[in-house]
């Protein structure tokens, strides 16, 4: 996609956005501070895209509960400004955010307009920067999705792999449900979303999370199944497993809006863990 400028070059969407639009230019740590939120907003000035995907955040939730100012700067401050200069280009800009922006409770998927409660600073900070994107006007979209995973970096797929070499047995838990999703899937849904914005079509908050929705625990017993791995699982609850952040319970997410208004369905997270499983393989 030409003109495409992307905030991000190592994270697991950046990736997949690398794979699929080569012809992008991506700022990474070193072109694009996000620590500098004024820095973004200069970038996108003296580039002058035709479309902005900001896929670049403070995504450690436990080490932002101890690192709040770093995080509100990268996850709220900087996309703020990214989308004001966005709109005074009259360029899309579109942010990657996600389902913790919700307190988890009920196990109803949540849609765009249900009431936020974020558990702790990450959640706190990926809303406020939806607020900002929001509150610059222009011509900007949202994409909450949850549960990334990909070949790339750390996620839940690569650990449960390499627990699973070491060990025969694994507690998971099991009272936290949402949709998994592939990375190089959101990577595809952000690109589909900036062609038809830029011919004028959608924009505003949008859910996308892949399908069927699985617990933890059923998440890693299908990793394990398909990579051929014998490890015994014990579900646990959340409370048995505690963390500096708290997680929320209920992360499925109601994507109707997104298949509406761009034709985009809900990936099948499975044939995604197929398609990084052969990865991982083949540069293993």
């Amino acid at each position: 996609m030409r003109g495409l400028l992307v905030f991000g070059r190592t994270g697991q969407v950046a990736r997949e956005l690398a794979r699929r639009a080569p012809e992008a230019l991506f700022l990474g740590r070193e072109a694009a501070d996000l620590t500098d939120p004024e820095s973004c907003a200069a970038a996108i000035r003296a580039h002058a895209p035709a479309a902005i995907i900001n896929a670049a955040a403070h995504t450690a939730v436990d080490r932002a509960e101890s690192e709040a100012e770093a995080a509100r700067l990268v996850n709220a401050a900087a996309p703020a400004a990214m989308a004001r200069a966005a709109a005074e280009l009259g360029v899309p800009f579109l942010h990657v955010s996600t389902d913790y922006v919700f307190d988890g409770s009920g196990d109803r998927p949540w849609r765009e307009d249900d009431a936020t409660g974020p558990l702790g600073v990450y959640g706190a900070t990926k809303l406020a920067g939806e607020r900002g994107v929001a509150e610059a006007g222009g011509q900007w979209a949202v994409l909450r999705t949850s549960w990334v995973f990909s070949a790339h970096g750390a996620n839940f797929v690569k650990t449960m792999l390499r627990l699973g070499a070491e060990r025969d047995a694994l507690s998971i838990v099991a009272d936290q449900t949402g949709g998994p999703t592939p990375a190089g899937a959101i990577a595809e849904a952000l690109l589909v979303m900036a062609r038809a914005m830029q011919a004028g079509t959608g924009g505003g908050i949008y859910h996308f999370s892949g399908t069927p929705d699985a617990s933890w625990a059923d998440f890693a017993a299908e990793i394990f199944a398909r990579s051929a791995m014998s490890v015994r699982i014990t579900p646990i609850a959340t409370a048995d497993y505690p963390t500096p952040a708290r997680r929320p319970l209920n992360s499925r997410l109601d994507c109707t809006r997104i298949e509406r208004d761009f034709g985009i369905p809900r990936p099948d997270w499975r044939r995604g863990l197929d398609e990084v499983l052969a990865e991982l393989e083949r540069t293993a």
